[in-house]
């Protein structure tokens, strides 16, 4: 693993970005920072960012990735941005409803439906 190697796969489509993580288990606190940042980037890129955060690869998350995604949250908000997650792997979910940021966030079963949810 290199520290330049990128931890998402990025693609836009029809104004929105989408966003896949590379790894299985987001859990190092150095991977966590570099995929914080990578987002940041992005949002600062966007002038009203649309992103779509798909969670499709990936089995465990830390406490410390969500405060990350609390963080974008806040960044795309702050910039009349829109937010989607989608394709949580169900004890993931659980995390997200027992510290109540299913309420915090939009969360859709797939991509697809998270897609034609923006506005």
């Amino acid at each position: 693993m290199s520290a330049t190697g990128s931890r998402l796969r990025v693609a836009e489509q029809d104004g929105i970005t989408r966003i896949e993580f590379v790894d299985r288990n987001i859990l190092d606190e150095a991977n966590i920072q570099q995929i914080g940042d990578e987002i940041s980037q992005i949002i600062d890129e966007l002038e009203s960012p649309k992103l779509l955060i798909s969670f499709e690869n990936v089995d465990h998350l830390s406490s410390a990735a969500l405060g990350t995604l609390i963080t974008i949250n806040n960044k795309i908000r702050g910039k009349d941005g829109q937010l989607r997650l989608a394709n949580i792997d169900p004890q993931i979910y659980e995390v997200f409803v027992i510290t109540k940021l299913n309420k915090l966030f939009e969360i859709h079963d797939g991509s697809e439906q998270a897609i034609a949810s923006f506005s």
